[in-house]
């Protein structure tokens, strides 16, 4: 009876250990309810810890994520006006940039990214706080607010998102994208991927096949080429030195002078800052200072002090590595 005893009992157990517990099929979704469209959820789910992945440095999708991100819908286009201070001409890294001042056909392939918990809560272009749970986007050039189509070229999966902020300043990147966004594209875990970004003119049809268009030449001139090139010429000129404006006082009554590189020029302060919130991130091994320097109608995000010329080259080399563009270097 003792040798019958062990294996009749390792059975039982055997058998109770058989049975799984019910576990939810990820590639079934739940019974939706009926939702409002709106860009973001009404109610925060609970939230679940999810970790790991491609994730930017030390940015990431915070330490909670809500579950159900799969039911926020895609943004919903409207027209909308246009935030003005975002239509100006703009220099980042010595690349110039002319935003379009109205909702126009677009239609592009590149790499999209996405910024995540470094920006979540923090003001964007058109002065909205960033949700990184909302369907919203980075653009350099479209207007502000807009809406596109973005298709992940692997997955075929595509959103609808709310342009919201500029960006993404890296010469081989398209458009940065909210952590939803990437997240329902499947962009998560490698942090970017390929994909096609169509802008949604609203009330036409979103079939049409077109290229990037450029606006024809108004009567007497290109008003947004004149702009860049004042701007332009206004960083090339000669200025006295301004009152800096620093991330942790609103201004300085010193002056700091020296050699520093011009990471950007916009004719908005809070572009100006949104640019060196960005850069912040995505150039986090800098030890130099950021200061937005203002000065006759610009405002000019430097870097440094440097004590040489040599200095700020390694620098701004080191810069041109990471994000394709090299910024100048400049005296005051």
């Amino acid at each position: 009876m003792k040798r019958l005893f062990a294996p009749l009992t390792l059975s039982l157990l055997l058998a109770a250990c058989g049975g799984s517990a019910p576990v939810r099929d990820a590639t079934v979704s739940p019974e939706k309810q009926p939702i409002s469209k709106s860009p973001t959820p009404t109610k925060k789910p609970t939230a679940v810890l999810k970790r790991g992945g491609g994730f930017y440095k030390d940015d990431g999708p915070a330490d909670d994520i809500p579950d159900g991100l799969d039911d926020i819908p895609d943004a919903e286009p409207k027209w909308e006006p246009l935030h003005k201070p975002a239509t100006k001409p703009y220099v980042v890294l010595g690349k110039e940039y002319v935003p379009n001042n109205a909702v126009k056909p677009y239609k592009v392939r590149g790499i999209a990214s996405w910024y995540g918990k470094k920006f979540h809560g923090q003001k964007t272009s058109i002065g909205e706080p960033y949700d990184m749970f909302a369907m919203t986007a980075a653009h350099p050039t479209l207007a502000l607010p807009s809406y596109v189509r973005v298709t992940s070229l692997q997955s075929g999966k595509s959103v609808i998102v709310r342009i919201t902020d500029r960006g993404p300043f890296h010469a081989d990147r398209v458009i940065d994208l909210s952590y939803t966004a990437a997240y329902k594209l499947g962009l998560i875990n490698g942090g970017s991927g390929q994909v096609e970004v169509e802008a949604i003119i609203p009330g036409e049809p979103a079939s049409t096949t077109y290229a990037q268009v450029t606006p024809p030449p108004r009567p007497g001139g290109n008003t947004e080429t004149d702009d860049i090139e004042q701007l332009a010429r206004r960083m090339a000129a000669e200025e006295k030195p301004a009152v800096v404006v620093t991330a942790s006082t609103n201004a300085d009554s010193s002056p700091v002078r020296g050699i520093f590189l011009q990471l950007g020029a916009f004719a908005s302060a809070d572009n100006a800052e949104n640019l060196k919130n960005h850069l912040l991130r995505e150039l986090d091994w800098l030890t130099e200072t950021m200061r937005v320097n203002p000065g006759g109608g610009i405002h000019r995000l430097h870097l440094g002090p440097y004590a040489s010329r040599g200095e700020a080259d390694r620098v701004a080399e080191r810069i041109r590595a990471a994000l394709g563009y090299r910024p100048t270097i400049v005296s005051r």
